[in-house]
């Protein structure tokens, strides 16, 4: 399922990065990479606020529904 539609507060895996390779690449730098678990802290006006590693990063809607998790 997309980033977008995942439950609030349940640790999650990444399964897929549907992204051009330019913004997979940052996306990876980021730790945002197929097997790393991600948690969702929140959602406002779509957006969402993200805990990867040990770090927080917030994602737009574009960006998150590209991010398949499971």
């Amino acid at each position: 399922m997309p980033l977008t539609i995942a439950p609030i507060e349940q640790e999650l895996r990444i399964v897929k990065v549907l992204a051009v390779d330019k913004l997979k690449a940052h996306l990876a730098d980021l730790g945002i990479c197929v097997n790393e678990k991600i948690k969702i802290l929140a959602k406002a006006s779509g957006n969402l606020i993200c805990i990867v590693k040990e770090g927080r990063i917030a994602l737009d809607p574009e960006v998150a529904s590209k991010i398949l998790v499971a």
